[in-house]
């Protein structure tokens, strides 16, 4: 299989500014925003999707969420959403576990 893009971006095959990173994750905007700040929270392990999340995910998901909530106030959003697409019905057009934080709205 082929490394999708959003494993490209996290091995630092395609350059990206990350917002942040640790060994488990980076935080880029996204290309195609739907709020006025939409960032992307992305695990440097590749899953495919929510439906493709073991027992043994739970720490890097509970640090998914974590990193979003720094990365929401690094960005002054007082308010914000946090947001999983799952599938192609869910709204998911990357196969790779990406958490959407959605903010900026007056």
């Amino acid at each position: 299989m082929e490394p999708c893009i959003f494993c490209k971006i996290a091995n630092k095959e395609i350059p990206t500014e990350f917002l942040q990173e640790t060994p488990e994750a980076v935080i880029f905007k996204d290309i195609k925003p739907s709020a006025p700040v939409h960032y992307l929270v992305v695990s440097k392990k590749h899953i495919s999707s929510i439906k493709e999340v073991k027992h043994e995910d739970e720490a890097l998901m509970g640090h998914l969420i974590h990193e979003a909530k720094d990365a929401a106030a690094k960005l002054g959003l007082s308010g914000y959403k946090l947001v999983f697409n799952v599938g192609r019905e869910g709204g998911q057009i990357i196969d790779h576990i990406h958490l959407h934080i959605l903010g900026g709205w007056e």
